[in-house]
């Protein structure tokens, strides 16, 4: 059964990030494209919900990782932090929005994390083999320099995620948040399926 759902995660994700990729025009090699895909499959397993990312400071653990002795762990933590940050910021951006923190800011250091790793890979200083590092670092750099493009996929693949789950009125309250802040058509089109019609409050209208 694990295996099923994997392979499902796979099939749905995979079908997402190619229509997200086309509808926000980013570029993306196959093998970005897959690494993306395999990306939130692993985030939406139960036991990544309490990711480090959003429960500590960034430029802590950009420090921490750039600091670590190991190359092999260093490597890990700094892929890792750059994948925590693309996903938290294409799923919560709002997280890092309600402690003040600039999207920007939260873009810089994801961005660093992964051309760290990347320069890693150029380096040989990473445990992989020299085959494994012919396929990962374009990858890596191609995630650290369209980083900000990236984040606007996972957040359309987030929307297209949510428009799609069970319609419940918790869930369409949720949606309609969601697309208040978003302003997302995929969010919007969930609505209007329901029989909702998304409109804005009228700021200084009293009711």
């Amino acid at each position: 059964m694990s295996i099923v759902a994997a392979y499902s995660l796979e099939v749905f994700f995979n079908d997402l990030v190619g229509a997200s990729l086309r509808t926000k025009k980013v570029e993306a090699s196959n093998g970005t494209s897959a690494y993306l895909v395999g990306l939130l499959s692993e985030f939406s397993r139960p036991e990544r919900a309490h990711d480090q990312t959003l429960h500590r400071p960034l430029a802590f653990l950009l420090d921490e990782a750039i600091r670590e002795p190991e190359a092999a762990t260093r490597f890990e933590k700094l892929r890792a932090l750059g994948d925590g940050v693309l996903y938290v910021s294409g799923f919560f951006g709002d997280h890092f929005e309600a402690r003040g923190i600039d999207q920007s800011y939260v873009s810089s250091i994801g961005s660093r994390a992964y051309g760290s790793a990347s320069s890693m890979l150029r380096s040989g200083s990473s445990t992989k083999s020299l085959e494994q590092q012919a396929t990962t670092i374009d990858i890596f750099g191609e995630l650290a320099t369209h980083f900000e493009g990236f984040v606007m996929v996972i957040a359309d693949v987030a929307d297209a995620a949510i428009a799609h789950a069970p319609t419940g009125s918790k869930q369409l309250v949720k949606l309609y948040e969601r697309w208040l802040k978003t302003g997302s058509e995929r969010i919007a089109g969930a609505l209007s399926e329901q029989g909702l019609v998304p409109t804005r409050p009228v700021k200084g209208v009293l009711h």
